[in-house]
């Protein structure tokens, strides 16, 4: 049970009445589970002696699904997404057994009423996407406190407009007003009169709140935090608790970075500059309300309660200068003016800003120069679409040159006193060193240094910068435990069934007891994979992407299943017609990329399916093409996937053809008598989200009108696998169904796809054995037997491969270490803080995963021969 003090809230907060604020998020609120947990914590509280008001948001995935109610109703149809709405919410009912007793019916029939309404006019407004949007937390309050009082706990429902009122701010828009208000975060005695009157626990929305003419208004994106704090603030609470699916606020995001630490005290500045800049566990505007009052805000995690998280307060933990956290964000548009008619000149600035702020702009960094300014605008926080963009332009061109760069990221280092800490930071900031940087901002508060570089580098930049500048040290009272630690569970436990290496332990063990280090490939994992896409009844042939792995063995298993093969080289289509010399060779699909011309005029003459992604070899060699049947590789505008090196679409990419070239195409096709009868589109790797391919196919058929031909349509490949315990898994069955209404309208088309890694990733694991151990500090190091030149995904990519001790399997992990290798290089990392057993020499590891990308990339640097390979 947590008490008063087990809070450590500030001394003056006991001269105020005993209200404390409790926010629980979408996620928190959309399970049976999760609510047995609030409520064990909303009686833990009240057993402490704390006035409760609980705000809570909609049910998870429920407000994108009313956004998407809102454009279908435009279009002409909603009925769908209403339905799925009104599912969700019935499912909790009962699940939490409170069918018919929590009042929702009322605001299901007002929201098919409103959207029969934006049916009928064909449009929409931010004042009725007000009114929609605050649907889904009016019914989902209503079910939560149906269950706490079936639970047998007093509780006063309360609707937040009758409680919030929002205030009109200058330059302020219609859009901003309904969609983005902000309201007073003064003591408000009233409010905290009536709610002495009120019995029992206050449960109320986040989100929504009323402005003075009586209309409903949002509090922005993720704006239930803000209303908590409004709430806290007007209540002069003694605390404010947001409940999040995270233990609280780290050092960078642990999805993506494995050594992120929690922090387990911030100052409100800080924790305004982590919101500020890539944190999504809490909204910035939340930190403003608080901070004026000196309400301390902890940060915890419904699942594990007992947790302390992060204690936000005007305390930042230690007073001496030091790095918190380092953080990005995508979605940023750069503007650069430049003129030398600037320097020295008054007002020019003022004017410039002007242009920005009368079309509705927020500027987000500035950098200044005698000739040039440049400054930043967050997409996120505001909606900026490529007409105002055009007029921006248009408007400082009359004062300066202007260049706009679009899709910028920012990297930010957080931190207090960053300028104290600049001569420790130096020499980390050698990894900007081949990145352009169009920006660097030091904070006026010195509270943060960010650089603005091109899109696709930030996430990269950020592990390299969190591995050489975040680490504890003894006793730190800021930097608390990393996310593995305070998962506290074997990876075994994790994994939702035992991986085949759990169940060939001994084989392994034995293998790594005679190789140094070997690659261990499981061929009936590859065969349960293969089952998995030959399954798929909207795909009529999948071509294995044998660039992944081209093992012998494993080009067999997957032979001998009925998958085909997608080579990018004469050499990887020589060795499946070795293998298979009967092999039909429509089987075999040649993707090569900047190929010189002799490979394609072999191919061609193979018989195998060629695909051009460029326009070149069509310009320049057309003759060698005449009377064939190919594919074109296009581009679709945009890749998705875990880094940058493996998204493969988009302007920063050299691959596929961009729709703009596609009348030329036409045009040489016609006169070289070439027949283009497919398409094929592929928009990176390590992609999880099952609706990917149906966009791409999307895309595609929408080419394919223009082309008479066309019967194939190659969706590609980057089907996904997890690369760390709880991550998303690819839902096959969801891709399949998610191609269903396609394949039915256009039936003329087949779909294709190209998996690699999917197929063999899991199927392998890396075997090395432990040579030393070393510890300088508070760093632990593992080193192993062999290094990036046999894995080099971590240090090109910085790929997450799990690691487990294979011989001590049963053994607690109690030891975060890094697991090097024994290459020349200070990037020879196989692991960066990873949670394992005490390691001693002659312990094989297993390296998790490492079934594609693997032996393929090998190399004999530092003259060091690569692990072997083996099958079982």
């Amino acid at each position: 049970m947590h008490t008063k003090d087990e809070f450590t809230f500030p001394s003056n907060c006991y001269e105020r009445q005993n209200w404390l604020v409790m926010k629980f998020g979408g996620t928190s609120v959309t399970s049976a589970g999760q609510w047995a947990n609030i409520r064990d914590l909303v009686r833990e509280r009240q057993l402490a002696g704390f006035r409760l008001v609980v705000v809570h948001s909609a049910l998870a995935t429920v407000s994108n699904r009313l956004a998407e109610a809102l454009d279908g109703a435009v279009q002409g149809r909603y009925e769908l997404q209403l339905d799925e709405i009104v599912a969700i919410h019935t499912d909790l009912r009962a699940s939490l057994g409170v069918e018919g007793s929590d009042g929702i019916d009322e605001f299901s029939a007002e929201l098919e009423q409103l959207l029969a309404g934006i049916k009928r006019k064909g449009n929409t407004g931010p004042r009725s996407e007000a009114r929609v949007l605050s649907l889904g937390e009016l019914m989902a309050t209503r079910i939560g406190a149906a269950y706490l009082r079936s639970e047998g706990i007093d509780v006063t429902w309360i609707d937040a407009r009758d409680a919030l009122q929002s205030i009109d701010l200058p330059l302020e828009n219609e859009r901003s007003h309904f969609l983005s208000a902000n309201c007073s975060s003064d003591s408000d005695k009233s409010l905290q009169n009536w709610f002495e009157e009120v019995p029992g626990v206050i449960l109320t929305q986040g989100f929504i709140a009323r402005d003075p003419e009586g209309e409903t208004v949002l509090l922005g994106l993720e704006g239930s935090d803000t209303s908590a704090a409004y709430f806290a603030a007007k209540l002069e609470a003694r605390g404010l608790e947001i409940w999040t699916d995270v233990p609280g606020l780290f050092s960078a995001d642990p999805r993506i970075v494995s050594g992120a630490r929690l922090l387990n005290a911030l100052s409100y500045g800080e924790a305004q500059e982590i919101a500020s800049n890539g944190g999504t566990v809490l909204h910035p505007r939340c930190l403003r309300p608080i901070r004026k009052q000196g309400i301390p805000l902890r940060v915890l995690c419904t699942t594990q309660p007992e947790l302390g998280g992060t204690l936000i307060s005007r305390d930042p933990g230690k007073d001496a200068p030091g790095l918190k956290a380092i953080s990005s964000r995508e979605g940023i548009t750069v503007v650069s003016m430049e003129t030398l008619g600037m320097w020295q000149e008054v007002g020019f600035l003022a004017e410039a800003f002007k242009r920005f702020a009368d079309l509705g702009l927020s500027i987000d960094l500035v950098s200044t120069a005698e000739s040039n300014v440049t400054v930043t605008l967050d997409t996120r926080q505001q909606v900026i679409d490529s007409t105002t963009l055009n007029h921006l332009r248009m408007s400082l061109e009359e004062l300066c040159r202007v260049e706009i760069i679009e899709g910028a990221e920012v990297v930010s280092l957080v931190g207090r006193e960053i300028r104290g800490l600049l001569h420790q930071i130096g020499p980390a900031l050698e990894v900007f060193a081949n990145y352009r940087v169009h920006l660097v901002s030091q904070a006026a508060n010195d509270l943060n240094l960010s650089f603005v570089v091109e899109q696709g580098q930030a996430l990269r930049l950020l592990k390299k910068l969190h591995a050489s500048l975040v680490y504890p040290m003894p006793n730190d009272v800021v930097f608390g435990p990393t996310w593995d630690e305070l998962q506290a569970r074997p990876l075994l436990d994790l994994a939702s069934q035992r991986p085949w290496w759990v169940e060939k332990r001994q084989r392994l063990l034995d293998i790594g007891s005679a190789q140094i280090s070997a690659y261990v490939y499981d061929l009936e994992t590859i065969r349960k994979a293969c089952a998995r896409l030959s399954s798929l009844e909207n795909v009529k042939n999948v071509f294995y992407a044998l660039k992944a792995n081209s093992h012998p063995d494993v080009l067999r298993t997957v032979a001998a299943v009925g998958l085909n093969f997608e080579c990018v080289s004469p050499g990887e289509v020589d060795l499946v017609l070795d293998l298979f010399p009967d092999i039909n060779r429509r089987r075999i699909l040649f993707t090569p990329s900047f190929a010189p011309r002799g490979e394609y005029a072999s191919a061609l003459e193979k018989g195998v399916w060629v695909t051009l992604d460029n326009i070149y070899p069509l310009r320049e060699w057309g003759e060698i093409f005449a009377g064939h049947e190919i594919l074109l590789r296009l581009d679709t505008g945009r890749g998705r996937g875990h880094h940058e090196h493996v998204r493969t679409a988009g302007a920063l990419s050299k691959f596929g053809i961009p729709e703009t070239e596609l009348d030329e195409v036409r045009r040489l096709a016609g006169e070289f008598d070439v027949r283009i009868v497919g398409l094929h589109a592929h928009t990176g790797s390590g992609i999880t989200q099952a609706d990917n391919w149906q966009l791409v196919a999307t895309a595609l058929i929408e080419v394919a009108q223009s082309f008479p031909d066309i019967r194939l349509l190659d969706l590609g490949g980057g089907l996904g696998v997890a690369e760390r315990p709880g991550q998303q898994v690819l839902d096959m069955a969801g891709l399949d169904a998610s191609l269903v209404a396609l394949k039915k309208s256009y039936p003329q088309y087949e779909f294709w796809l190209e998996p690699g890694r999917y197929v063999v990733a899991e199927a392998g694991v890396l075997l090395v054995s432990v040579t030393q151990t070393k510890r300088k500090g508070g760093v632990r190091y593992v080193g192993v037997s062999t290094g990036m030149n046999s894995l080099i995904r971590p240090a090109l990519y910085g790929a997450h491969h799990e690691i487990v001790n294979l011989t001590r399997l049963s053994e607690a992990s109690g030891q975060v270490v890094n697991v090097v290798g024994p290459i020349c290089e200070t990037g020879d990392k196989l692991g960066t803080d990873r949670l394992l057993p005490p390691c001693e020499e002659g312990d094989v590891l297993a390296i998790t995963n490492a079934g594609a990308y693997g032996y393929v990339m090998s190399s004999r640097y530092n003259l060091r021969d690569p692990a072997v390979e083996q099958v079982i």
